[in-house]
């Protein structure tokens, strides 16, 4: 993750949100990277069942190559199977190298729930991916 890559967002949002997100800490509590989950109702005509939406994906510098950030995908696709999600969506402005390598490949964003799907930024160039589960 590089530095300004995610979207600016009000500390209001995180709050409404929190039950959203897996969260890992350090050993003196301090925060080391997180991933969040949002549950879309079934969104396509044809859908296996409701969609996720993996966003806010942070692993802290020191902690990068660690294996955190497979240690809270891991967590959050077992989060999105107990809930009997579809399929996952998430949108980067990086590489995507760790989504690819769990399972996510380039998906059009007409596939991707639309509110969602609507919310994007376009200048930012994000690519979506998606991962049915």
């Amino acid at each position: 993750m590089h530095a300004g890559a995610l979207r600016r967002r009000p500390l209001t949002l995180y709050a409404a949100h929190a039950a959203d997100f897996l969260v890992a800490e350090g050993p003196d509590g301090t925060l080391e990277g997180c991933l969040a989950l949002r549950v879309h109702a079934a969104h396509t005509e044809g859908s296996r069942g409701p969609a996720g939406v993996l966003y806010n994906f942070c692993v802290a510098r020191h902690r990068q190559g660690s294996g955190l950030g497979g240690q809270l995908m891991r967590a959050v696709l077992a989060r999105a199977r107990a809930r009997s999600l579809g399929s996952l969506f998430t949108a980067t402005v990086g590489s995507g190298s760790l989504f690819l390598r769990h399972g996510f490949a380039p998906a059009g964003v007409r596939l991707a729930p639309e509110a969602w799907a609507t919310s994007l930024d376009p200048s930012r160039n994000a690519r979506v991916l998606m991962r049915t589960l």
